[in-house]
């Protein structure tokens, strides 16, 4: 059994004169050695998280065809809307997981949706649960604002000014919700023999993911050792994507994590995913003497470190990997 994931208080990151020194050395702690916290005192409230638990519930227990009615194919280049299970991939084999995607909401006349540039557009919701779009605006807007503030924490615990990554990145971050439900999992290895997983081995691609989670599930790879990070009442849990491990050159790791459902029932998850702006540059920046490592190998032979070129460039070659039948079509 390895070290537990920590719990870090992060109310003074969303309280004017709080003790932002406090805060940011304990997430350097949790990101150096982890890449994975809890965090409580978010703000966030709780009948709001439950509200969108519930309309998702709800979604998910339609028939096939009433879902389908808004199924990715026809987000087209905004890449939004419903994928069945087995729909997305990991590592090139079906994740046991059904989703739906969601992004900022923009209309035809804006410019980046009139240029064509993908992941800009409008969202896709269903007739019913009539609820959810409400649910997911409110949700989205208030992540948005808690991302921000974790993201202030995140600059202090690297030395840097709290409005570091706000000023050079997230102005204009590009921010991206998911809903997936897992269903349980009936067995431990697939048809061929191999290993079965809800989600396979993976990182995450940008800054920050903020996730809501109904049940256990998942797990974290931590010093080359899978543990479990079920859920703890009242907290998120939040980790760190591939860019933050470049920005500072594998001091703080882009951790690989997995989901497998063996709960026996369905398994909801609500990633919240706030990354830099689409057409960022994504440089290293400086963050001490000896603060600097090498790491592990990962999990997939790519090295970000090698790796230059805008944060959209290294977006959309990850998403045309999980949902390859569709980037073919719409990249």
């Amino acid at each position: 059994m390895g070290e537990e994931v920590p719990i870090i208080d992060v109310s003074a990151l969303l309280t004017p004169g709080g003790d932002l020194e406090r805060v940011g050395s304990e997430i350097r702690t949790a990101c150096s050695r982890f890449g994975f916290f809890y965090i409580v005192g978010h703000g966030v409230p709780e009948p709001l998280s439950e509200r969108l638990e519930a309309e998702s519930r709800q979604f998910f227990a339609l028939s096939s065809s009433e879902k389908r009615e808004i199924e990715m194919e026809r987000g087209g280049r905004a890449w939004r809307g419903f994928f069945p299970v087995g729909g997305e991939l990991t590592l090139g084999r079906p994740d046991q997981k059904e989703g739906l995607y969601f992004g900022e909401e923009l209309g035809p006349e804006d410019l980046r949706v009139v240029a064509g540039k993908p992941l800009h557009g409008p969202n896709l919701f269903p007739v019913r649960p009539v609820g959810l779009r409400e649910a997911v605006w409110e949700y989205m807007a208030a992540l948005t604002a808690l991302s921000h503030a974790v993201m202030r924490g995140l600059a202090v615990s690297l030395g840097l000014e709290s409005d570091y990554f706000r000023a050079r990145y997230t102005a204009d971050p590009l921010v991206l919700f998911r809903i997936f439900h897992y269903p349980p999992l009936l067995s431990d290895t697939a048809g061929d023999g191999a290993p079965q997983f809800s989600v396979g081995e993976h990182t995450d691609y940008g800054l920050l993911t903020i996730l809501q989670q109904s049940s256990a599930g998942l797990e974290v790879k931590v010093q080359g050792e899978w543990q479990s990070a079920p859920p703890v009442p009242g907290s998120f849990v939040c980790n760190l994507g591939d860019m933050l491990d470049r920005m500072t050159s594998g001091f703080y790791r882009s951790t690989a994590h997995r989901v497998r459902n063996r709960t026996g029932s369905s398994r909801f998850s609500f990633p919240f995913f706030f990354d830099p702006a689409f057409d960022a540059e994504v440089s290293p920046i400086e963050v001490g003497e000896g603060a600097r490592r090498s790491g592990d190998a990962r999990w997939d032979g790519i090295d970000v470190h090698d790796w230059s070129g805008t944060y959209g460039d290294y977006l959309l070659d990850k998403i045309g990997r999980v949902f390859p039948g569709l980037g073919r079509e719409v990249l």
